[in-house]
């Protein structure tokens, strides 16, 4: 062997990979223990000296036994010390990529001079039971240690694994042996000889001392050595396409088969279902739990024959499965209720594949480094988005696309971390619609680049960011899909008539309601509404315009104990605050767009118009209105005559009992003709409330110019009691003199501010419009990650004339203001009792200076920020849906509540 070569073999037999590892490492140990070699004394004439030429011992080689396998260790304790041989623990339990991470450093660190020794990496296949997941461990490795220039020897058990280990490995390793073993003979076999003695290759050879080979010429013999195990089949036949994977689900297939119908899991079908949920749901944690709890087996084998590829399905398909499980055991009623879902899992592995095949996997490893998470990341993600699939891979899909066939299709994200107890990860990995249109070649292009689009917004700076802020930059978070058939119907264009059989395609696709419910509502505007009841924000069409910001537009949001209380007061703010456009797939187009409701009304017959809107009277008395023009999105006779928020209210209850938490739930509903409708719920996850049931704090008695701020309506949030350490705030009159380009750049400048450690007390942001809102007309631009460590978010009305509070409820953003507990508070300006003093505000010396240095003065007028040194105070009232920011008379004590202070 040479420097840097990978040798695998190929054993029946661990004693047969075992006696090679002893040897190797006696031989590199008499290597090691060889003297200076001192020559022969030479007269050199005229110098008067005596030199000595001296041979140095080579180098040390140290010996390395890498050990993560459940088999025998290939050394005993006894032959780790006789013959110096160093072991290694590499952690198979916390998941491939840190198993693999691991690996690397300790073959980086070894360096040039080692010979390494791994356990069989067919023992990988039991603990992860993929046989790509081996192939793309070698495939990683196997260039390392050609770089580093170590040697390495590797097994793996001959016949047992499919094309996706072996191939791979046959073709990145350097040399591949096969060990055979006839009684007290051992043979090998070369497969592969790289780059010398090719004439080998394939000769059966005996070993008969370690030093001496002899070739195997005759056929009696060939053939006895070749046939000593039974002969498995052509490696290209059918049956040895089954990896160990499919052979698992299969056991437990006929498991299942040979116990009675309807019978519970017992024995050993108990310990196979375990086995079967860490393989696809989660190794361990609540969620597991959960699914033991309420998935059955033939669930799990139902998942399996819809999975493309191996690995885990991740936290979005484990979410919509699981609360549909639990639904179903909870009422049978639910079995009709609930829409029937249509979907395919992408499993985690082929993430990995893809990332390996396509060169991305060291740029991947780069942004676990808190350092350099964002370095190259533009480069990877075009690379992603040029990036291949495997050909296996790619038949697979084909295969998906045509049980789909026309219809259309939305892929998911769908990782290990999303959705799941801690992280919900909302908005920050992208779904893309598919509306499959076109012939067969034109549908799979485009589903692998929707795929893409989403792999590559694994490494998009705002999710990375977000795992950096939350901590968990270092875990392992792999990317699974999610495949779904769009839930809605294509619409019925105006004038049209079915055709032969019933058959009519009309351009619009969509389902007729969407949206986003909680179990638990931060934003009771009345002292009617029960907070824990939860609320309901509907759409009509797809549910991007319930969980995007949309802030040129509204939704319908219902308290679910109170549906008939609307925030808004009075007909007008009704009609002002009632959705106007819908968010549709354009079959024609073949692309996702919004449409005016008024305009949908005109092209399209399909719009249940009596079950969804009020006809506004006061606009039908007036001439010249056109009919479509009357119709207001109320969705007043869906909420009034159906048992919708009756069931919505169940659902979540039945959720957050199992849960054991608070949950969100995304869903889409179309509606029956028999007056009924379907509920497709198609996300559920943990929803993380904290401080929900504490209690408001009385405000002292203040004058008027003690008040900063002061607000009715518009608080979202717990109760809370904050001193107010530093205010950013971003001039309504100034903001309204930028231009778009630097309006956007003004995001920079408050990251810059955000993101310093904090002084005492919290920071409030103060800005006119949305913060957060996508059009720079309407707020302040900023993302999420720019709003750092902020923990107040105050709009003034001052640009968006009728800001309403519920604009943003449900949506990513809102989530991630659940998530990092943040305040939000709508001022309305021309409300009575509303205060703002901005006099006071821009009375403070501006502190921007301290963050920006040298461009500060380019941005002194738009932004101020204020160090209050402990003179101010926010007392925020949510149930009775008031806040008031004032100033501080004496100090103030606080007491520390889910570690947020609140004052006493």
């Amino acid at each position: 062997p040479q420097a840097g070569d990978n040798i695998v073999f190929r054993i029946d037999n661990l004693e047969e990979y075992r006696f090679f590892c002893r040897r190797v490492a006696r031989v590199r140990m008499a290597a090691a223990r060889m003297p200076a070699i001192f020559g022969a004394a030479e007269i050199r004439p005229g110098s008067g000296r005596t030199a000595t030429s001296v041979i140095q011992p080579p180098p040390k080689r140290p010996v390395v036994y890498f050990r993560f396998a459940r088999h025998e260790p290939l050394f005993t304790d006894h032959e780790l010390d006789e013959l110096g041989v160093e072991t290694r623990l590499l952690p198979l339990n916390e998941g491939f990529e840190h198993f693999i991470t691991s690996a690397h450093e300790h073959v980086v660190s070894l360096g040039p001079t080692a010979t390494l020794l791994f356990d069989s990496l067919s023992d990988l296949s039991g603990h992860y039971y993929s046989d790509r997941m081996i192939g793309n461990f070698f495939q990683l490795t196997c260039p390392l240690i050609l770089q580093t220039g170590s040697l390495a020897y590797f097994t793996l058990r001959r016949n047992l694994h499919s094309y996706h280990a072996v191939a791979p490995i046959t073709a990145t390793t350097q040399i591949m042996v096969d060990l055979y073993q006839q009684e007290d003979s051992l043979f090998i076999r070369p497969i592969k000889t790289e780059g010398r003695n090719e004439e080998a290759a394939f000769v059966l050879f005996r070993l008969d001392t370690p030093e001496r080979l002899t070739p195997i010429n005759d056929s009696a013999g060939i053939v006895s050595v070749l046939n000593e195990e039974p002969w498995p089949g052509l490696r290209s036949a059918s049956y040895r396409m089954v990896g160990v994977w499919d052979r698992l689900f299969q056991r437990a297939e006929n498991t299942l088969e040979a116990v009675n119908p309807g019978t519970e899991d017992l024995g050993d079908q108990e310990e196979q279902k375990d086995q079967l949920l860490r393989l696809i749901i989660a190794r361990e944690g609540r969620i597991l739990e959960l699914a033991r709890r309420y998935f059955r087996m033939e669930e799990l084998i139902a998942i399996w024959k819809r999975m493309i590829g191996t690995g885990f399905i991740g936290g979005k398909s484990v979410g919509m499965l699981l609360a549909r499980a639990i639904l179903r055991r909870s009422d049978p009623r639910w079995r009709t209720t609930l829409e029937m879902h249509d979907s395919f899992y992408v499993a985690s592995d082929v993430y990995y594949t893809f990332l390996v095949i396509n060169d991305c996997w060291w740029e991947r490893q780069r942004q676990k480094d808190p350092a350099t998470y964002l370095d190259g990341n533009d480069r990877a993600r075009a690379r992603i988005l040029r990036g291949r699939f495997p050909d296996y891979i790619v038949e697979r899909f084909a295969d998906m696309i045509d049980y789909f066939g026309t219809s259309p299709i939305i892929v998911r994200s769908s990782s290990l971390l999303e959705d799941n107890f801690g992280n919900a990860f909302a908005g920050k990995y992208e779904s893309v619609f598919c509306t499959m249109q076109g012939n067969r070649n034109a549908r799979l292009q485009e589903f692998l680049q929707a795929v893409r689009v989403i792999y590559a917004s694994t490494i998009s700076d705002e999710a990375l960011t977000y795992r950096q802020n939350r901590g968990i930059l270092d875990q392992d978070e792999q990317m699974a899909l999610l495949v779904q058939r769009v839930s809605g119907t294509p619409g019925v264009p105006r004038g049209s008539t079915t055709g032969e059989g019933g058959h009519y395609r009309g351009r619009w696709f969509f389902p007729h309601l969407a949206g986003v419910s909680f179990s638990y509502n931060s934003y009771a505007w009345h002292s009617s509404i029960d907070p824990a009841a939860g609320l309901m924000r509907l759409v009509f069409g797809l549910g991007t315009r319930a969980v995007d910001r949309a802030d040129d537009d509204y939704t319908r949001v219902v308290a679910l104990n109170a549906p008939e209380r609307r925030p808004e007061a009075g007909l007008e703010e009704v009609r002002r605050h009632a959705q106007r456009r819908v968010d549709v797939l354009d079959l024609r187009e073949g692309r996702h767009r919004s449409v005016y409701f008024s305009d949908l009304l005109q092209e399209e017959n399909a719009v249940p118009l009596e079950r969804v809107a009020t006809r506004d009277r006061t606009l039908a008395r007036r001439s010249g209105v056109p009919e479509r023009a009357l119709w207001i999105l109320t969705f007043d006779p869906l909420l009034r005559n159906t048992n919708l928020v009756a069931d919505m209210r169940e659902m979540l209850e039945t959720l957050r009992e199992a849960y054991g938490t608070d949950v969100d739930m995304e869903f889409t509903i179309n509606l029956v003709p028999d007056g009924g409708y379907r509920i497709a719920l198609v996300q559920c996850r943990p929803l993380q409330v904290q401080g929900a049931h504490i209690p408001a704090a009385r405000v002292p008695d203040l004058r008027r110019d003690e008040v900063v701020i002061r607000s009715t309506g518009g608080v979202v949030g717990h109760s809370r009691v904050l001193p107010v350490g530093r205010i950013l705030y971003v001039r309504p009159d100034q903001y309204a003199r930028l231009a778009e380009s630097d309006r956007r750049a003004l995001a920079r400048v408050i990251r810059r501010v955000t993101s310093v450690e904090p002084v005492e007390g919290a920071l409030m942001l103060i800005g006119p419009g949305r913060w957060g809102t996508s059009t720079p007309a309407l707020g302040v631009p900023v993302q999420f990650t720019d709003i750092g460590r902020a923990a107040v978010l105050c709009e003034i009305d001052r640009i968006h004339a009728g800001l309403i509070a519920d604009m943003s409820l449900g949506t990513h953003f809102f989530n991630e203001m659940v998530e990092r507990n943040l305040l939000y508070l709508a001022v309305r300006v021309g409300q009575e009792d509303t205060i703002l003093d901005t006099e006071y505000l821009e009375g403070f010396p501006n502190q921007l200076e301290h963050y920006l240095e040298a461009s500060a003065g380019d941005w002194s007028k738009v932004v101020t920020v204020i160090h209050t040194t402990d003179k101010l105070v926010l007392n925020a009232d949510s149930r009775n849906q008031t806040a008031i920011l004032y100033k501080k008379r004496v100090s103030v004590d606080t007491i520390d509540v889910d570690g947020v202070d609140y004052l006493t």
